[in-house]
Order: C-alpha cells, then structure tokens, then sequence
C-alpha cells in the first residue's frame, strides 16, 4: 500500500497546548445542540460496565445519554444515574425504536458473547450513526459474525487487537505502532490501541501517542469510562480522529491526577477529574 503524506512524518505527541479543541458553548446553548448518545451494553453480570460508559458520556457533555441494557439492571442505573434515560430490551426489535433518536452509539461495555448481546451489536452494525465499539463488540468483530459500519472509533487493548488481526499479544506488544496503523486501515476506523503509550491512529495515516497515564490505573472499568468519553466528544460535533486524541489524553492525564493517591484507583475516580480537565482545555462558555 503506498504511504500517504502523513505515514512519512513522526508520530506526533499528545502536548498541553497541542491538543484539538471541543467549541465553546454560547450564552443560549440548550442540550439538543449536544447529541444524544446512546450506551448499548451491560449483560447479565456485567451491569457495571454500561453504568460506568454512561456516567463518563454524561460528565463529558454530552447533551442527552441514553442507556440500553438488560431490563434487571434499570433500578440500579435509575438509582445512580437518574439522568440518563435507562431502558431495559430483551430484543433487537426494542432496540431499533430507540436507533431513531440518538445522534452516537457506543457499544459492547459488559455487552456479552451471549445470544442477547449478539442480536443488539447485529442491529447497532447496520444503524448509521458514528459509534464506538469496546470491549465485547470487538470481540464479536473479532470471530467474524459481524462487520464494522463506517464513521466508527475502535478502542481496542492489547489482547483485542491481538484477536481482531490474528496476532500474539505479545506481537501487538513488539510493533504497537505498526499494529496500531494495520487496525485503523484493515477496519477503516480510528483506531485506539490502549496500554502505555495509547496510540491513536486514523485511516488516512496520522498517528498520535499518549505518554500520560499511571500504573494505578491496572485496573478494571477504564476502558468503558474512556469509550463513553469518545462518544460524548463525538457527540458535541468533533471530528474522530480529533476527539479519539483528546479523549485519550484526558483520561490518561486524568489517571496521572488521580494515581498520586496511589493503589485501589476506581474508574469511577476520573470521571470528576476529567470533567475539571475538559473545562481546562475547552472552557464551556465564550
């Protein structure tokens, strides 16, 4: 494949002061101007994981969120997040009606390898809607029962990308930037191959490189409050690619705030961090 103009040049760094920007919001802004993302997620047992995609799409500002998960898990997401609009299905058929109203898609937190969560990831794979896919929708992508729609982020960890290419985890470890670029161009998405040093790849040959982050962030639920942080950028109207690099950046500088406390970091915790962050970088009002 011939190189484009951008695969000749160095992987750019993710810098304070280099970073995309997310548009101020006027005096007279209202939430429709926002988006309305929509969660898809939380099998059984993995009720969390959707919860927590949520609550990241909804501190990062997205206009509306909407969730879509097993019908047990509502009370639970009513009681933690009385914002976002909770909705059990049981059915694909359930799912398509709510498809009408939402502007982004993030998918596959706690979604399964279950016949449920198959039937949900089948109809979101035909919805037209920019989406992000993690976790248990990668790896449905992965065995081959489903393909990706166009305008997706993919945010796969090393064992995901390991399983979407055909590769070792420990391959994907070996050439992480050349791993990083086959995903984005084998699935013509943005793709975010997370560990440390998070690269961030496009279809068109930028690549951008994370060095934030702490080790007290080994722990599980990070992935699903960093999709639902894609999808919220995606959703106020940025770009993929430009929302993918600030999004990364802001979940791991949140890390690094949140790590000087040392072990038994939550994912929770860098929910508050990375809003303060975001009005950092991108002040709400003009």
């Amino acid at each position: 494949m011939p190189q484009t103009k951008h695969e000749i040049t160095d992987v750019q760094p993710l810098l304070p002061g280099q970073l995309p920007h997310l548009a101020a919001r006027s005096a007279d802004a209202h939430k429709g101007q926002f988006g309305h993302l929509l969660v898809i997620g939380g099998d059984l047992g993995f009720g969390g994981a959707a919860l927590l995609s949520a609550e990241s799409a909804l501190r990062s500002g997205a206009g509306m969120v909407s969730l879509a998960t097993r019908l047990e898990h509502v009370p639970a997401a009513l009681a933690r997040l009385p914002e976002v609009m909770s909705v059990g299905v049981s059915s694909a058929n359930q799912l398509m009606g709510l498809l009408e109203k939402i502007s982004v898609i993030v998918i596959g937190p706690g979604l399964g390898a279950a016949a449920w969560g198959k039937s949900l990831l089948s109809v979101a794979a035909n919805a037209r809607q920019p989406q992000v896919w993690d976790a248990d929708a990668l790896n449905q992508l992965a065995a081959g029962g489903v393909s990706l729609p166009a305008n997706c982020v993919i945010t796969p960890h090393p064992g995901e990308a390991a399983r979407l290419l055909g590769l070792s985890t420990a391959e994907v470890q070996a050439d992480r930037l050349k791993v990083a670029r086959a995903l984005s161009r084998t699935f013509n998405a943005v793709a975010i191959l997370k560990g440390a040093g998070s690269l961030i790849a496009s279809p068109d040959g930028r690549v951008s490189r994370c060095d934030q982050g702490h080790p007290a962030m080994a722990t599980a639920g990070l992935g699903d409050v960093l999709a639902g942080l894609v999808g919220a950028l995606l959703a106020q109207g940025m770009p993929a690619y430009e929302a993918s690099c600030l999004a990364v950046w802001l979940h791991a500088t949140a890390g690094d705030r949140q790590g000087t406390l040392g072990r038994g970091l939550a994912a929770s915790d860098l929910i508050p961090a990375i809003r303060q962050l975001l009005e950092e970088q991108s002040p709400c009002l003009k």
